[in-house]
């Protein structure tokens, strides 16, 4: 069980990293203004997308479950687990939201400022502050 745990927290750790990252670069890449600098952030954004963010979105996902089974008698009725799979739902969606994103880049099609951006990145933040206190504290 502990290395499944141990497997769970590094791919959550790399999910966050890429969904931190990632905004970021949308940042910069409004601010681009030549098309070297716009067709290299596109790359960047596609491979941290689907090289990074989805494996370790998916491995977070598996090896979660995993944790799940080896004591679901107690998981059905942790309020503190029921809270923090919502917020894993929402931070899935918010995911698939950069996915997106990322695609529109690509099309030139994306028409949100810098200032949106920096304030999408922040969103995650407030995922892991959640998470991590509903799964260390406990507090239901």
């Amino acid at each position: 069980m502990l290395w499944v745990k141990a497997f769970h927290i590094i791919s959550m750790v790399c999910w966050f990293a890429a969904l931190f990252y990632l905004p970021r670069l949308f940042v910069y890449h409004v601010d681009a203004t030549d098309a070297l600098s716009k067709d290299r952030f596109c790359i960047m954004e596609r491979r941290l997308y689907r090289g990074i963010a989805l494996p370790s979105m998916i491995l977070t996902i598996v090896f979660g479950v995993w944790l799940i089974t080896f004591n679901p008698d107690y998981y059905k009725s942790a309020a503190w687990l029921h809270a923090k799979l919502t917020i894993v739902v929402l931070l899935i969606g918010y995911h698939h939201i950069c996915g997106a994103y990322v695609k529109r880049f690509a099309k030139g099609t994306v028409t949100k400022s810098g200032r949106f951006f920096r304030i999408f990145n922040e969103l995650p933040v407030l995922a892991l502050l959640a998470i991590v206190i509903l799964a260390v504290v406990k507090p239901f």
